[in-house]
């Protein structure tokens, strides 16, 4: 069934929306340009942040221009695009909302023509310190991990983008054998699978990749069976990223700074580990701890980022087998790069230094995935995420 050039910009959106999610790189690549907007922290002294902010990312050149305030929130570290393009979610990573020892979840009206955002809604999250969230694909359900909650919570999308108070909370259970960072649960990032059916959760506290069966009309989050696997003792599982062909899932560990390549049984819903390998060096003896992984949309390259190394882990991915051969590494050009994004086109890589107010562009080599630093860097407060928006021109 053909979509129309609006409906097809919107659900690109949607899929740059779903953190970790898959980009459909041919119909993401419809827009001339895109608004980017950069998730931040807004509790730093040094460098105050307003909230989010939004800039127009020009990808025939790899331009960030027109830095602007879009909306004001209290740590609006992670974003996610519903799937219509008309609203917009930030986790505010705080302690503490209306005197319950738990963060939230605030909702904004996107006009994606003028790149504005209007206030929704603001609901709790259940748990403390919201660090990641997306959208279920039907656009009824936003999911958020909660990391010093150790829990997952749902919250059902009103017609309109806001949001309902929590429909579901699941807190986890356990430790694992990192006296420092481990001694409880600390859920990393909810992602849906590629069927939208599941969210699979990366706990960086039990060393665990939980899996989760989604009602999305009835709001609901149930394990399921079996309800995900176990990880490296010390591993420390932080974020997903999914291939293209939805056949295999990479995850980031944070402690042991490697990516643990799953191969995918969609219909079963079942992970299966196939490879672990180390996103840094092997002459590298200083501390540091891995944050994002990213699959270009080609399918060819998957990213990881490295803080501490402050770095990029470039890897060529097997299309036969998804496994992963290293293939180097590039500075990110800046301190602790929480966060990176590949643009709708395949073309760029946005690495959002937090340490060093900064973002960084790359060129993506579309051979080998090598990586290129363009121009000067941006500056953003804090910066911790982005995601694209598709900018309609006058003649949608």
């Amino acid at each position: 069934m053909g979509i129309g050039t609006t409906s097809r910009r919107a659900f690109a959106s949607a899929c740059l929306g779903l953190a970790g999610g898959i980009m459909m790189q041919g119909d993401a690549a419809a827009a001339d340009k895109y608004w980017a907007f950069v998730g931040t922290y807004t509790n730093s002294k040094e460098s105050p942040s307003e909230g989010i902010y939004r800039l127009e990312f020009d990808p025939a050149t790899g331009s960030l221009t027109n830095k602007v305030a879009a909306a004001k929130a209290a740590d609006p570290s992670f974003l996610a695009v519903h799937p219509s393009g008309k609203s917009l979610y930030a986790t505010n990573e705080v302690g503490e909302f209306h005197g319950e020892k738990a963060g939230s979840i605030s909702a904004f009206a996107l006009d994606a023509k003028a790149g504005e955002l209007k206030p929704l809604d603001v609901q709790s999250s259940k748990g403390a310190i919201p660090c990641h969230l997306a959208v279920d694909p039907t656009g009824k359900l936003v999911v958020a991990a909660n990391y010093t909650g150790g829990s997952v919570v749902g919250l059902p999308v009103e017609p309109d983008g806001s949001l309902r108070p929590a429909s579901a909370y699941i807190k986890h259970q356990g430790k694992s054998v990192d006296p420092n960072r481990q001694t409880a649960p600390f859920a990393h990032s909810a992602n849906f699978d590629p069927t939208g059916k599941r969210v699979i959760v990366a706990d960086l506290g039990i060393d665990r990749v939980l899996v989760y069966d989604v009602d999305a009309a009835a709001g609901a989050l149930t394990p399921h069976d079996p309800p995900g696997v176990s990880v490296a003792p010390g591993s420390g599982p932080r974020h997903l990223a999914w291939h293209p062909s939805g056949k295999y899932a990479y995850v980031i560990t944070e402690l042991k700074n490697t990516v643990i390549v799953f191969e995918y049984d969609a219909a079963k819903g079942e992970l299966k580990e196939i490879q672990t390998v180390s996103t840094l060096p092997a002459d590298f003896d200083g501390v540091s701890y891995c944050a994002e992984v990213v699959v270009h949309p080609s399918g060819k390259f998957a990213y990881g980022s490295n803080r501490g190394h402050d770095s990029l882990a470039i890897f060529r991915i097997d299309p036969a087998t998804g496994k992963l051969t290293p293939a180097g590494h590039v500075p990110t050009g800046g301190k602790n790069p929480r966060n990176f994004v590949i643009d709708p086109t395949g073309g760029w890589v946005l690495a959002e230094n937090q340490d060093s107010d900064s973002i960084v562009v790359f060129k993506v080599d579309p051979e080998t995935g090598g990586l290129t630093r363009q121009g000067e860097p941006v500056s953003i407060p804090k910066p911790v995420c982005i995601r694209f928006v598709a900018r309609p021109t006058s003649a949608d």
